[in-house]
């Protein structure tokens, strides 16, 4: 397979001055983003690898990408192909090809509407936050389709308290578990509809009008259900300027609440997303 990919843009976007968009001259949120980021170096420092919630420690919630991970149903896979070798130069280099779109990858608003800020442009305050995670494995287990609601909402506020403003809200639904297989973890009905979990876009609407929250996460391949249509759990979320985050690995492992998610986007210009490393902080 050659080195060359295509992409396929879509939309996202936003009002001046909401999550997601680049602010300038904000010293107060600068200095927030400092400690955030004080605070992962000390966590790095202290454990060196994966770390069980509560411990203080790092939880890396990324997919390694490889030839062999799913991707979104006709895309091509992810290439990489050695350059330049030890033997030939002294330094070893590959040369990676692959979508944005792939792996464990960030959904900017241009993804979306066409209106919208490129991943590029992801304010970097936006990108650390208080990480939320809403557990719907239950209901995920007796339907595929299932979906997260304001009522998951509401139960997660039941047990944890208020949701923190400017949050990094996080769906768990479990189907990680599939992902040895991938005709499993994509799932396609007989018609070729993916019948996977999902975002509904009243949850979403939910989260960005009573907490602000600055970004929305799923381990699917999908912030929307495979079988909705016309993506309305993107629309909700990338147009109003938030970004998104799919394909998150070992959700499972952090806690439902009190950790910060720090979201390691591409900075490529224009871009419509593209693969991340996503830490939790516990």
């Amino acid at each position: 397979m050659g080195l060359a990919g295509a992409a396929g843009s879509v939309d996202s976007g936003r009002t001046a001055g909401q999550p997601g968009e680049p602010k300038a001259g904000v010293p107060r949120r600068r200095a927030l983003l400092g400690a955030g980021l004080a605070a992962f170096g000390a966590a790095t420092v202290a454990a060196a690898g994966p770390a069980a919630a509560g411990s203080g420690g790092v939880l890396d919630l990324t997919h390694p990408l490889g030839p062999d991970l799913p991707v979104w149903p006709g895309n091509p896979p992810f290439v990489s192909v050695p350059v330049a070798t030890y033997e030939r130069g002294g330094f070893a280099q590959n040369a990676i090809a692959s979508w944005e779109h792939i792996g464990t990858h960030v959904d900017a608003p241009l993804h979306r509407d066409p209106r919208g800020i490129g991943v590029d442009l992801i304010a970097p305050e936006d990108l650390v936050a208080p990480l939320v995670v809403l557990d719907i494995r239950a209901r995920v287990g007796a339907d595929p389709d299932a979906a997260v609601t304001v009522a998951d909402i509401d139960a997660w506020r039941a047990a944890h308290g208020e949701i923190p403003e400017r949050a990094f809200v996080a769906a768990l639904t479990g189907w990680e578990s599939r992902l040895a297989e991938p005709a499993a973890f994509l799932n396609l009905d007989a018609t070729g509809t993916q019948r996977t979990p999902g975002w509904t876009p009243e949850a979403a609407a939910h989260l960005i009008t009573e907490c602000g929250a600055v970004g929305f996460g799923i381990d699917t391949l999908s912030l929307d259900r495979g079988a909705a249509r016309d993506s309305p759990a993107h629309t909700a979320i990338l147009g109003s300027g938030r970004y998104g985050v799919e394909m998150l690995a070992d959700l499972a492992a952090a806690p439902a609440a009190g950790a910060t998610v720090v979201v390691g986007a591409p900075k490529h210009t224009g871009g419509t997303g593209g693969p991340a490393r996503v830490l939790a902080l516990t």
